[in-house]
């Protein structure tokens, strides 16, 4: 009896843990677009890169709500880099409104800047 009780307990522990948790945040095919863009650095890799950045702004399903840490900072500096200067100082000011601990990296984009 003691073993079929053990034997109870451990399937349904388990059962509990493999159940489907919904992620913190969307990331879409972020990976595989930011590799892309690594590797061929060409204008059809940013373009692809700039696109996935919005799908995720655009498109977040996770469990918080809001956009992973570090997306808005890559997608501004990403713009910065392609002369879209003002809507990537944009970019960077919106990481700084929703994980303010960034401030003091976004900081040292801004001195780059300069």
């Amino acid at each position: 009896m003691k073993n079929i009780i053990f034997l109870l307990l451990i399937t349904s522990l388990l059962a509990s843990c493999s159940a489907n948790k919904k992620s913190l945040y969307t990331w879409n095919k972020y990976e595989n677009t930011s590799y892309n863009y690594v590797k061929n650095n060409d204008e059809n890799a940013t373009k692809g890169l700039i696109e996935e950045y919005k799908k995720i702004i655009n498109n977040q399903k996770g469990t918080r709500g809001i956009v992973p840490p570090g997306i808005y900072a890559d997608y501004g500096f990403l713009l910065i880099q392609t002369n879209r200067v003002e809507e990537g100082k944009l970019m960077l000011q919106k990481e700084i409104e929703l994980y303010p601990e960034s401030k003091t990296f976004i900081n040292k984009i801004y001195s780059m800047l300069e």
